[in-house]
């Protein structure tokens, strides 16, 4: 489980740092905007991949969703 968690922590750190060189890449080039796009392609990368592992461990039944009226 401890492995499990570290992955998601990996994934989201992985999100924040594409979105933040996007973000850097915006400000900092003039016209060229190709680092911007390969920096916010990563991040939706990072985001599917995050998604399926999240629906990878549920199937196998190490998560299990809470429901707000529990």
């Amino acid at each position: 489980m401890d492995i499990f968690r570290t992955l998601v922590a990996v994934v989201m750190i992985g999100i924040v740092l594409s979105l933040g060189s996007a973000l850097f890449h915006l400000m900092t080039d003039k016209g060229d905007s190709k680092k911007m796009v390969r920096a916010l392609t990563w991040r939706v990368g990072f985001s599917v991949a995050l998604f399926l592992l999240l629906m990878a461990a549920w199937a196998a039944g190490l998560i299990q969703p809470l429901g707000a009226g529990r």
